[in-house]
This record gives structure tokens, sequence and C-alpha cells, in this order.
């Protein structure tokens, strides 16, 4: 019966959130337009710094409590290939809170067609087309060409959402085989409360509350060869599962 009573607030609730979220993305759009013609590199940063502003804009306005947990800090000077989980659509919005200097996730191509949001989103990530062997090759050496800036980048290795009940997905090979072939440590994420936030079925399940991105250890690779990748993928993948039952993740059953 409360549950009926709640759902014209939540309906509102969800409406004002999408109003705010968009009109917050205005000035983002104006500004990438702006610093566009800075390169790829550089403008892509300064678009990714304003995406922090505006995570920060919107998770306040829509009460939303964000932190970070470190169990390792973040070594400064040193890029990572951050691997998280992925639950919801709320996980795209809590890049810019989770890591708060400028990283290069691995998208979807589609999202870069959506009105404005996705002329922003394929500035500030490298987009893929999973059905396409010579998009995703092309994927993999932009993000290698990132990481020799020095700029981090973030996958999602579970490719999609986790559906299944586990704590996690079966993962791709991708950030493995990209870890080894540049030596680049693993850095694991666990976006904790996204799904509690809004659950994967709809978006008129977003709700406010407390939202945490914890960071594991590093996993370093260093020496490692790509005989070695089943091994890497299996021990990321444990420390990760572990780590959700440990902490409570809600979607597990």
């Amino acid at each position: 019966m409360m549950r009926i009573l709640l759902k014209p607030f939540r309906i509102l609730y969800v409406v004002y959130a999408i109003i705010t979220f968009v009109t917050l993305m205005v000035p983002v759009f104006l500004w990438s337009l702006l610093v566009l013609p800075l390169g790829r590199i550089k403008s892509g940063n300064l678009i990714y710094y304003a995406c922090v502003v505006w995570a920060d804009v919107w998770f306040a306005l829509v009460f939303i409590f964000h932190r970070n947990i470190f169990i390792e800090p973040i070594a400064e000077n040193q890029s990572y290939i951050f691997v998280s989980n992925h639950i919801s659509y709320l996980d795209s919005a809590l890049v810019p809170k989770t890591f708060r200097t400028p990283v290069r996730p691995l998208g979807k191509v589609e999202i870069a067609k959506i009105p404005v949001f996705g002329f922003i989103y394929k500035n500030v990530i490298v987009t893929v087309d999973r059905s396409s062997a010579e998009n995703r090759a092309r994927s993999v050496l932009i993000l290698k060409s990132i990481l020799k800036r020095g700029i981090s980048v973030l996958v999602f290795p579970e490719g999609t959402f986790n559906m299944t009940g586990k704590p996690l997905r079966e993962f791709y090979d991708g950030a493995f085989r990209i870890a080894i072939e540049t030596q680049t440590a693993i850095k694991p994420v666990l976006l904790l409360n996204s799904f509690d936030r809004m659950h994967y079925a709809s978006i008129f399940s977003l709700n406010p509350g407390k939202s945490r991105s914890i960071f594991l250890p590093a996993v370093s690779v260093e020496g490692m060869t790509l005989d070695d990748m089943s091994a890497l993928k299996e021990k990321v993948y444990k420390m990760m599962e572990e780590a959700l039952v440990n902490h409570g993740a809600k979607w597990i059953k």
C-alpha cells in the first residue's frame, strides 16, 4: 500500500532528475565545442573535468551522496587499467564521481547516438562496437596510445549489465590482454550501490541515497606474458567477486 502511495512521488523525482541531468549537460556541451579544437587528448581531459563538475552538481541535486573508499590508494603519476563491475545505467554517471582525474572509459558505440550527451560521450570515451572485429581492434589501439600518454583507462570487463544474480558475469579478455601487452597494472573498482540507486530494469527505479565506489589493491602484471592472461583474469575476477560478497552487494541472490 505504501509503495502505491509513494509511486507518484517517485515518478516526479525521476522526471526532476532527468530534467536536471539534461539541463546541466547543456553547458558541458557548449564547453566541449569550445575546447574541441585543442586536440583529442587535451580537449578530452578538459571535457572530462567539466563532467566532474557536472556530476558533483547533479548528484547533489538528486540527493545521491557518493564517497570513494580506498583499500589501497591510487599512486600518483601512474596510469592504470581500471576494471569495474557493471550493473546499472547509473554507472556512466558515476564515472566522474569515482575517477576525479581524467580517465578514458571503453563504452558502447550506440550511446554516442544520443543527442547532446552522445557528443560529449564520444569525446571522453573510447567507443567500441563489439559486433565488429575491426572496430574492437581499433579501440584496443586507441586505448594503448592513451596509456602511452600516461592517462588511465577504464574497462567494464563484463561487457554489459550483469543480470545473472551472481556477483559478476564472465569477463572478456580485452582489459587483461592490454594490461600485459602494455605492462600496466590493473586496479579493480567496485560500484557498490548503483544497483540500489537504479535497477537495470527501469530508469524509473532511480532513488536517492548513498553511493560508494571501492578501490581495491592494484594487481601488478610486471613480467607477465599472454600465457598468463587467463590466470590474471581469474585472479582479478576472484578478488572482485570476494569483495562484492563481503560488502553485501544487493544484487547477489
